[in-house]
């Protein structure tokens, strides 16, 4: 069975658009007090009120005298909002994420229409059936496959759209194309093993300049006025738009690189830690900390972590697999001699082993490397029967995926896979 989302922006007439404020600030209300009774019952030391418990003063909030307005929202994404509750205390509760928090008006609005029986969709007319909004107009820029689940509406930079989740039966597939060792960089977004690169889209750096201008006339402004409303606004919008061109260049990366090849092994990189402050403290302040503040934006510009996330669910859908291998001297090793020294890469761009004097560029020998520590690993693990899990944030992939002999590689730096899109010379 494969779930699949599939998003499209909606285009509201005046009255939806009003009810669909309406619907979103019901939802947030709901959450705040849900929120606000567990918080004051874990503090008297009474017991958690669990997801129907609360689904039944949901129906006294909806009577009562206080919140009448209630019961013009449906009734399903109110219980959705108290069910987000409940599994943000029970992540808490699991020690997987810090105590939930109050929804704040303007921030993640958003509701979901679980029951399918309620949606209608009707591609060919570009409309969409939601109970208490009616038919809703959206942009048809895909086909819907296989039968609704649930639907979510939720609203960034000022424009609405809608997440309509499906599912499928698929039949099992056989990936075809050659194992790939995939480096990750700033100057090259992603070399490939076979010599291929893709150049990195740097979307916040081709937009810095428009924010920092939205920005200052934002904060020339008298807050929560009118005019600093539309200044603000302004700037979600760019914001909105960096987000977009990243994601939309992600995905065209990573669908290109999943129709060539059947195992692609990238790095395990900490981003997290590669991108701390060089500031120090008072007593021992740090070094470099301007050069380390640019270094660390241009690596959270270019989305490693979500590169790596497209690629593992894209991979498992066409019988490959994803494996990440330690990143430690990938571009100080060489692939002829095995010489691991920092000298072999005296610069950014050029590796010249010590050794036995091979040459090449840094970041393909770092990605063939890569490629080398990914075979040794299936082959240390004897997935030498073609099948593997896609190894993923320590998560196993689905069984059926993974067509790959160990035996049968034999990638050459230089080979071009056919369909990479070389953005550059």
């Amino acid at each position: 069975m494969r779930l699949q989302t599939f998003q499209f922006e909606l285009i509201p007439s005046e009255q939806q658009r009003r009810a669909l404020q309406c619907f979103a600030g019901a939802c947030r209300l709901v959450f705040n007090k849900g929120l606000e009774m567990q918080k004051r019952r874990l503090e008297g030391g009474d017991n958690y009120l669990s997801y129907p418990a609360l689904c039944r003063l949901l129906t006294t909030w909806r009577h009562g005298p206080d919140t009448p307005w209630l019961k013009e929202a449906p009734t399903h994404p109110l219980q959705q909002a108290l069910k987000n509750l409940d599994r943000a205390f029970a992540n808490f509760f699991a020690k997987r994420a810090g105590f939930p928090c109050f929804k704040k008006k303007g921030r993640r609005e958003s509701f979901r229409y679980p029951d399918p029986l309620q949606i209608k969709l009707e591609q060919g007319n570009k409309r969409l059936f939601l109970p208490k909004l009616g038919w809703l107009r959206y942009r048809n820029s895909r086909p819907v496959l296989g039968t609704v689940r649930n639907v979510t509406v939720s609203l960034r930079a000022g424009r609405w759209s809608v997440s309509i989740q499906t599912e499928r039966m698929d039949e099992p597939v056989t990936a075809i194309g050659s194992p790939v060792g995939v480096d990750m960089g700033i100057v090259r977004f992603a070399t490939l093993s076979d010599g291929g690169h893709l150049e990195p889209t740097n979307s916040f750096r081709r937009h810095e300049i428009a924010l920092r201008k939205a920005q200052q006339s934002m904060a020339r402004k008298v807050k929560y006025s009118r005019n600093w409303s539309k200044a603000k606004a302004r700037v979600q919008r760019v914001h909105a738009r960096i987000a977009n061109v990243r994601r939309d260049y992600l995905h065209k990366a990573t669908t290109t690189i999943c129709n060539n090849h059947a195992v692609v092994v990238v790095e395990e990189l900490r981003v997290r830690n590669m991108t701390k402050s060089a500031a120090g403290t008072c007593a021992a302040p740090g070094k470099h900390v301007r050069a380390k503040a640019g270094l660390n934006k241009a690596i959270l510009d270019q989305g490693w972590f979500e590169f790596r996330r497209q690629l593992a669910y894209k991979l498992a859908w066409k019988g490959g697999g994803l494996i990440a291998v330690p990143p430690h001297h990938t571009s100080q090793t060489c692939p002829a001699c095995g010489v691991v020294s920092p000298e072999n890469r005296r610069t950014q761009a050029v590796f010249s082993c010590i050794g036995c004097g091979y040459e090449n560029h840094a970041d393909v020998v770092g990605a063939i490397n890569i490629l080398r520590r990914g075979e040794a690993m299936m082959c240390s693990e004897g997935r030498d029967d073609a099948r593997f899990a896609c190894v993923v944030n320590g998560a196993a992939g689905p069984s059926s995926a993974g067509t790959y002999l160990c035996a049968k590689s034999g990638q050459r730096a230089g080979d071009s896979a056919e369909g990479i899109p070389f953005l550059s010379a």
